[in-house]
């Protein structure tokens, strides 16, 4: 049920991002989903790809500071307040979320959103007792 994600810390300046997609790109790895945050000195390229270990350790082998947090990924109706569906039921279990970013899975009316929670273990079980879909990593890593 858990996927991993890749977290690479990344020097705010022009072509580093490039780098990273390059080298990915070079060695065959896939992005599935992935999301960018910055501050003025550095940015947080949270990536979800079809090879982690691979990608993982190429990065490390070009000097990227790069970590594997793990994550869900849970199917949410494509439809105004299928969001709040979800947190709703997560609020009201007291899981925290830590951070998230959604996809749209191709030909399909579910959108995907990867989750970062305090619990996982205790998401899980919420999640799935209220009947929500909950995607392997092979399923993620392979749309």
């Amino acid at each position: 049920m858990k996927l991993k994600q890749l977290s690479v810390f990344i020097e705010n300046r022009s072509g580093r991002l490039a780098d990273v997609t390059r080298l990915l790109g070079e060695n065959g790895i896939n992005m599935r989903a992935l999301s960018l945050a910055d501050t003025s000195d550095f940015g947080i390229l949270r990536i979800i790809v079809n090879d982690v270990d691979k990608a993982y350790n190429i990065l490390k082998e070009e000097n990227f500071t790069v970590s594997e947090t793990e994550v869900l990924a849970v199917e949410v109706p494509d439809i105004p307040g299928g969001l709040h569906s979800i947190l709703k039921i997560l609020a009201k279990d007291g899981i925290n979320v830590e951070y998230m970013y959604a996809f749209v899975e191709k030909a399909s009316d579910k959108a995907i959103l990867v989750f970062r929670l305090e619990d996982t273990e205790k998401a899980i079980k919420t999640l799935q007792k209220n009947n929500i879909g909950i995607l392997t990593g092979e399923q993620v890593y392979n749309l």
